[in-house]
């Protein structure tokens, strides 16, 4: 209940703060003598909006209801759908008793006219109760009207908001999701396991080298979208104290990872990683080029890894 009244308040506030919007793109006289004699409504900064805000704060249902058209419809996210200025008064004055000294806040992202007296508009809503509990979002479109010299939302449409994600920067990485393990029988070996974070804004891993099947040593890899330079970055944290970033950079099936690292006591280590995909199930990584405080060392052996799948 609480989730539906937040958001029906979010989106009443939205529309009508649209609407100074709307006019502002249209053919608006900048002076308000130009806009009386052209007989339109000479809104300043936003007069329209902070009528609507006021009648909000203060909890006035009947105010705010009739800043919708009289036969406006809200259908909420769940698809319910409240339709004309006494129904919505009603939700209003329930909602406001429920919901006392919420605080909203609002990003248009689009405003249309389609013609002078009807404007389409998307945005976003935010609104923070006023116990300090965690804010509700949403997303909606609304159908705006002008009538008789003023704007008034006839439609509005809410959907459910979903965090900003950079899941599609990652698309050339999706098929890593899920656990890992290498083909080794005995000796040397690998595990990893690659999973969405933070509303897939990330790609964390866990991996470790392995002898006879047990853990040596391994760590915690975040793997992100620069949005700057373009690319994909990683930064990884040992288990034995150390921590490095990377690079990554994709030709054909391949991904090519020069390292920059440093060890728990200060030696300065590179590496350039290879991870190759043969197929959904199976790739290979390679570590080449490894040195230690400019000291060359020989490479590892290949590993050969092999997706663990679900019984």
């Amino acid at each position: 209940m609480r989730k539906r009244s937040q958001l029906a308040l979010a989106c009443g506030l939205l529309a009508i703060l649209g609407l100074g919007l709307v006019v502002g793109i249209g053919k608006m006289p900048a002076k308000a003598d130009e806009a009386k004699a052209e007989g339109k409504p000479a809104l300043g900064k936003g007069k329209r909006a902070q009528e609507f805000i006021a009648a909000f704060n203060r909890g006035d249902a009947k105010a705010v209801a009739a800043f919708w058209a009289p036969d406006g419809d809200y259908i909420d996210e769940d698809g319910r759908v409240t339709k004309g200025r006494a129904a919505l008064e009603k939700l209003y004055k329930k909602q406001f008793a429920a919901e006392k000294g919420a605080k909203l806040t609002v990003t248009v992202t689009s405003v249309r006219l389609v013609t002078p007296d009807v404007a389409l508009e998307d945005g976003l809503t935010e609104v923070t109760p006023a116990d300090k509990g965690p804010p509700t979002s949403a997303r909606f479109s609304a159908v705006l009207v002008k009538k008789d010299g003023e704007w008034y939302f006839e439609s509005v449409r809410e959907t459910a908001d979903r965090a900003p994600s950079n899941a599609e920067h990652f698309e050339d990485l999706e098929w890593l999701i899920g656990e890992w393990v290498s083909d080794a029988k005995k000796g040397e070996g690998a595990t990893a396991s690659y999973s969405w974070a933070e509303n897939d804004n990330f790609i964390v891993s866990t991996f470790a080298t392995t002898i006879n099947g047990f853990p040596v040593v391994g760590g915690t890899q975040w793997i992100a979208w620069d949005a700057v330079d373009k690319q994909v970055r990683s930064w990884s944290f040992y288990s034995g104290g150390g921590f490095g970033e990377a690079v990554w950079t994709k030709k054909g099936n391949t991904w090519t990872m020069p390292t920059t690292a440093r060890s728990r006591d200060g030696k300065k280590v590179s590496a350039t990683n290879i991870l190759t995909k043969v197929d959904d199930d199976h790739a290979t990584w390679q570590m080449t080029k490894l040195t230690v405080d400019g000291k060359g060392l020989p490479d590892p052996s290949p590993q050969k890894m092999k997706r663990v799948k679900g019984d």
